[in-house]
């Protein structure tokens, strides 16, 4: 193979369709636009959403809801997760390095869903009211 010999492949290339160019092309006079309006017309566009001046739906319908952005620091881990890591002490690097939670929470709760054996001591870490009479039933502590 040469470099003067390379060809794309059969069906890759394909004539662009050449509007404006008379009846027997099919696409002739009007180029496919069909009569009058706005978008039959050079430069005739609308931005995304636009209705013609009617009051847009995004501005007819009422404005609801707020979303946190603060909620992607916190995390929650539950007691069952917990006794599976298996460790006697817990801070919040233990649980970004066992990938429990994500690397950027800075709020870390456990909460009550699960049982819990083992004695663990939590340091850095809040727990819920169940969660933390559960933790130091088993033996463990909640700082």
């Amino acid at each position: 193979m040469e470099l003067n010999g390379i060809k794309p492949a059969d069906g890759a290339k394909h004539a662009k369709r050449r509007v404006g160019r008379g009846i027997g092309s099919g696409l002739g006079k009007t180029s496919g636009r069909g009569h009058k309006g706005q978008k039959s017309r050079a430069g005739g566009f609308h931005k995304v959403g636009f209705e013609g001046g009617q009051m847009p739906l995004q501005r007819r319908l009422p404005k609801r809801g707020f979303k946190s952005q603060t909620l992607k620091y916190n995390a929650e881990v539950t007691l069952a997760s917990l006794a599976q890591l298996g460790l006697a002490e817990v801070d919040m690097l233990a649980l970004k390095q066992a990938g429990l939670v994500s690397q950027n929470a800075k709020v870390v709760k456990i909460i009550k869903t699960g049982e819990l054996t083992t004695a663990i001591k939590l340091t850095g870490i809040g727990a819920t009211a169940g969660a933390k009479a559960a933790i130091e039933a088993a033996g463990g502590s909640v700082a």
